[in-house]
């Protein structure tokens, strides 16, 4: 199954991180994104350019909308021409498989922008 289609399940605190061999399996769907770790905490992070202001608040806009309706909300940094997104579970302090489910949306959104 295409990572982007599949289903964001909720996530509470104490579910599990991913596994190394599941970021192994993960991380080659979304090439772009690189994971860093900020305060010791892993996110899936990747900047995104746009020609001007509008077109990156739109994209903005447009992450926000994915966002909500997956109930799993991003770090987004907004400024002139670029977005960066970033995606991590706060409830788990690390990556969860609905990160790299975002990501993939997000990448699709890009696309399409």
């Amino acid at each position: 199954m295409e990572l982007a289609s599949e289903f964001c399940e909720a996530c509470q605190r104490g579910a599990p991180t991913v596994t190394d061999e599941e970021i192994e399996q993960l991380k080659p769907q979304v090439p772009d994104w690189q994971i860093v770790e900020v305060n010791g905490e892993p996110r899936l992070t990747r900047p995104f350019t746009f020609p001007d202001f509008k077109t990156a608040l739109a994209f903005t806009d447009r992450i926000g909308a994915l966002a909500e309706e997956a109930g799993h909300h991003p770090l987004i940094e907004l400024e002139w021409g670029k977005v960066t997104v970033s995606w991590w579970t706060h409830k788990i302090r690390g990556l969860h498989r609905n990160d790299f489910i975002m990501a993939a949306r997000t990448d699709q959104a890009a696309a399409s922008a």
